[in-house]
């Protein structure tokens, strides 16, 4: 491509709206322009690096086995009324009515499309096992869009659905689908972690997420320093490295006054106690808040350590619900307990309270009295209060014990780029998806599902590979190899040489971006490195005179001269053409 003829515009600056590096750049190298908040006009760069990634994610997929196919955007309410998603969803699902009355929804993703797709097909056992796959433009509708493609409206994502006649083979086609998405960023040459993490709406029983590290990654990761365990932070299990256990005897309940003392580290001041051997008291509701009839309120307590952090995820596991729980309102803390937060503790409630590990090994210790200014202290869980549960349920953070091992955990920040589920029978027992087995009696189809963020993956190696300058390509996905300066534009033997390589290079298969606009060298340098391709050649009259040319690697900056005759053969041996 030619720069003069190209529709290629790039800014000094970024927006303000612009937070992150990646969304900087993408901005600046004219990639991206944003439409509306969370949409985005994909320029050439953008699109030709998406191309790129998608196929090679079509390459690994059909080594094992998966058919592309391309479903519907738009999808019939009545379909997802059969998971009942239409209401658990919630918000996020982009919906609409037609001119006939009847609702719609864009396709968030594709569970029911894909099930709807094949339950007519698949009939016996003898059809299976099948994969399929799409790469489709998705919609969310989220409150708050953000970092450029990161959490976007509208995004292209490519998923898959397995179809199997039991759970060995369904993990089997996990496992395949899992080391394929390795080879998929493998071939990025990404610093990426593969994480245990937690299902969310789609649901399943087992499911791992495929993060790239950035400093800028929204997920919170922990990585065990002697395993190879790695969890998001959402379901990472909290292991003290050092349990405390403590061995004092029981000692006689006491209620004290504590006025304007409403906080933990208020409380540890006021007492002299660490905040670890101090017990907060938060309140939920464990409705699940999609059946409108559902609408008596019904309260549970949770009993943490002062130091400790709640983790919504566990404790919507452990209420059974499908989504995080909600914390009540402070009237409906007082209601509940009689004082307000910040005096409140699981004596004498009549709610169910839950436990978290990190308490179980206290004695001793300090609640709240639920009555405003003041608490007990003493307190002992079996003698002066029995909770429903005990379980882990505070988020786990770095120097915790590892769950594999002697070592400790570790943080990093990741961005989610895959994710694969094991879905077992959630969605083909609710659409009544079935096939005839050996002994010709109907079966549900064990499913798994696999997604990659494919817009979201080219930003988020801009976010892992870049620097002050600008981008930084792995060659794998870059949307030119090369990049050539011609630096003299009216000199005629610099402007020939630099075209004949441009052409050459051109039809051996490599995409070469020629920059043959009337700018001052400099100019052209620092568009060169904001655009960040592998590989830029200066074509310039001085080192022409000694039958030189210059070539410069954008990861390393690193700048050698090579024979004017050799460039191409230079060119092949960096980067191999494929057979």
């Amino acid at each position: 491509m030619k720069w003069s003829k190209s529709h290629l515009y790039t800014l000094k600056e970024a927006p303000n709206d612009a937070e992150i590096p990646s969304h900087k750049l993408m901005i600046r190298s004219g990639m991206i322009k944003k439409l509306d908040p969370g949409i985005f006009t994909y320029g050439t760069l953008a699109l030709k690096a998406i191309r790129k990634f998608e196929a090679i994610v079509r390459e690994e997929l059909e080594k094992r086995g998966a058919q592309e196919v391309l479903m519907p955007a738009l999808h019939p309410k009545e379909l997802w009324q059969e998971t009942n998603r239409w209401d658990e969803m919630g918000p996020g699902l982009m919906r609409l009515k037609n001119r006939n009355d009847k609702w719609f929804c864009l396709g968030a993703t594709h569970e029911e499309a894909i099930t709807d797709y094949v339950r007519n097909d698949l009939k016996s056992y003898k059809d299976l096992p099948r994969n399929l796959y799409q790469i489709q433009t998705k919609y969310r509708d989220e409150i708050r869009p953000r970092f450029g493609l990161m959490r976007g409206r509208e995004f292209i994502m490519k998923d898959a659905y397995s179809f199997d006649m039991d759970r060995d083979g369904a993990l089997k086609a996990y496992q395949a689908m899992y080391e394929g998405y390795q080879a998929i960023f493998d071939r990025l040459g990404a610093k990426y972690r593969i994480v245990e993490a937690d299902a969310g709406n789609i649901g399943g029983s087992q499911t791992h997420e495929f993060q790239l590290l950035a400093d800028a990654g929204e997920d919170a990761l922990l990585v065990s320093d002697s395993s190879d365990f790695a969890a998001n932070i959402e379901v990472c299990p909290a292991i003290d490295a050092v349990p405390h256990v403590s061995t004092a005897a029981p000692l006689p309940k006491e209620k004290f006054a504590t006025p304007n003392q409403k906080t933990i580290k208020d409380l540890a001041a006021f007492t002299g106690q660490p905040e670890n051997e101090l017990v907060k008291t938060l309140f939920f509701t464990a409705n699940s808040g999609l059946d409108p009839r559902d609408k008596e309120l019904k309260p549970v307590a949770v009993l943490l350590r002062g130091s400790d952090e709640l983790n919504p995820t566990k404790l919507k596991k452990v209420l059974g619900l499908p989504n995080d729980p909600l914390m009540l309102t402070d009237a409906e803390v007082k209601e509940v307990t009689g004082a307000n937060p910040g005096s409140c503790g699981p004596v004498g409630l009549s709610i169910p309270v839950y436990m978290d590990n990190g308490v179980s090994g206290l004695k001793n210790y300090i609640v709240g009295a639920n009555e405003d200014g003041f608490h007990l202290k003493n307190i002992n869980h079996g003698t002066d209060f029995t909770p429903k549960a005990t379980a882990d349920l505070r988020m786990a953070r770095e120097g915790d014990k590892c769950p594999k091992s002697n070592g400790k955990l570790q943080a990093f920040r990741g961005i989610e780029v895959g994710h694969v589920f094991y879905l077992g029978k959630k969605y083909s027992e609710k659409m009544k998806a079935t096939f005839l087995d050996k002994n010709g009696k109907a079966q549900a189809f064990e499913m798994g599902c696999y997604g990659i963020g494919v817009s979201r993956t080219v930003q988020a190696i801009i976010e892992q590979m870049h620097d002050a300058d600008g981008i930084i390509w792995p060659i794998a996905i870059a949307p030119f190899q090369v990049h050539i300066c011609l630096l003299d534009l009216k000199d005629e033997k610099v402007s020939k040489k630099a075209n004949e390589t441009y052409e050459k290079l051109t039809q051996m298969g490599y995409d070469v971006l020629l920059d043959d606009r009337d700018e001052r060298p400099g100019f052209k340098f620092k568009d060169a490195d904001l655009l960040g391709m592998p590989f830029r050649i200066n074509f310039g009259a001085k080192t022409l005179e000694h039958g030189e040319v210059e070539v410069v690697e954008r990861k390393t900056k690193a700048m050698n001269k090579v024979p004017e005759g050799q460039i191409i053969s230079y060119i092949v041996e960096k980067i191999p053409l494929k057979k």
